[in-house]
């Protein structure tokens, strides 16, 4: 698997364009950013196109380039866990309106959940619902090259802000305890803020999970 990460937009989120190998040009997007202008500029120089992007929570920093990215590549298709399809077009619940904007985007294909598989551009990646940062956080699982993309559920030495409305720091910790840290800990884990970091190094160095 090939992973390349963007840092987006004024609150630094990391966009992961995903491909089955060097070599391929269909992939998937894991979360936009708030600015998806140097994504686009990244499809553009390396011919890629994306099948999917699949966003690990509804937050505005991780949804608002879905309608641009609709707008350039029309057969994209967007999936989001269940319980976060409604902050698509909610600006209150999604964030933006107390960011200072009013930001929604079209509604999802694909509503997924606890166990579903994601096949597509040639990667595998297996849906683990862990909410706490938002009802329908998720992660997303590749078992066949050890890696997860962790959203903000997880960070390297910290853990996912439960203050938002809806969040739950007992939900959460709980998720990744049971969920996550029963991974093999040599998984490296791409989160949605930040430097990547591996399931082993967070369940012994992380504060917030000791």
């Amino acid at each position: 698997m090939k992973v390349d990460r963007l840092v987006l937009g004024e609150f630094e989120n990391n966009c992961y364009i995903v491909r089955s190998s060097n070599e391929a040009s269909d992939c998937l997007i894991i979360d936009t950013g708030l600015d998806v202008l140097p994504l686009l500029k990244f499809l553009e120089r390396g011919k890629l196109t994306p099948a999917a992007v699949i966003l690990t929570h509804g937050h505005i920093d991780h949804i608002a380039g879905v309608d641009t990215l609709r707008k350039k590549f029309p057969s994209i298709q967007v999936y989001i866990h269940k319980l976060d399809a409604e902050m698509l077009s909610d600006a209150a619940a999604n964030l933006s309106i107390m960011a200072g904007s009013s930001l929604t985007a079209s509604k999802a294909d694909y509503i997924i959940d606890e166990g579903d598989t994601i096949n597509k551009a040639g990667i595998q990646l297996r849906v683990i619902h862990t909410p706490g940062h938002t009802p329908g956080g998720i992660c997303l699982y590749s078992e066949k090259d050890d890696i997860i993309f962790v959203g903000d559920t997880l960070f390297a030495g910290s853990i996912g802000r439960t203050d938002f409305p809806n969040g739950n720091m007992q939900q959460l910790i709980k998720g990744i305890k049971l969920k996550l840290f029963t991974l093999p800990e040599d998984t490296i884990a791409y989160p949605g803020h930040g430097p990547e970091t591996t399931i082993g190094r967070e369940k012994t160095d992380n504060p917030f999970l000791s």
